[in-house]
């Protein structure tokens, strides 16, 4: 197994977010870190506030996507921007912890804006070396 990491993929129209671990958990939280980037550098955001996000799918795939989705609504919800995030498997979901701060135009420079994840490259899986991917599509 490898230690998580985040990237992301070129797609002809939007952004693809892709999220590596040794766990379900972490790729899902490399991947939402990933998501991040796509609107501004991760490293300009201190993690000042947290806010729990609780997300109930049995399905991984379906879990990825309403993750995903809740973490977009609250950033659009309450302005924020988040840069860490803790991540555990409850009984039909997740918990998880997502820490960042109110977004500052001059500071964090907002490159574009995410509206919502795509169903297009969905993907949840363990790879041959038993580490765990987690990606998809955004729409920008």
């Amino acid at each position: 197994m490898t230690r998580g990491h985040w990237e992301l993929f070129s797609h002809p129209a939007d952004i693809g977010i892709r999220g590596v671990g040794p766990t379900r958990e972490d790729a899902f939280a490399q991947a939402a870190t990933a998501l991040t980037a796509v609107i501004a550098d991760p490293e300009k955001i201190e993690p000042r506030e947290a806010v729990v996000i609780v997300c109930h799918e049995e399905d991984d795939e379906m879990l990825f996507m309403n993750w995903l989705g809740a973490l977009l609504y609250e950033m659009d919800t309450r302005r924020m921007l988040f840069r860490r995030f803790e991540i555990e498997a409850i009984e039909g979901g997740l918990r998880a912890r997502a820490w960042g701060e109110p977004v500052n135009v001059e500071k964090h420079e907002p490159a574009v804006e995410v509206k919502a994840a795509t169903y297009a490259g969905l993907k949840v899986r363990r790879d041959d070396a038993g580490n765990w991917l987690a990606q998809c599509i955004v729409d920008v």
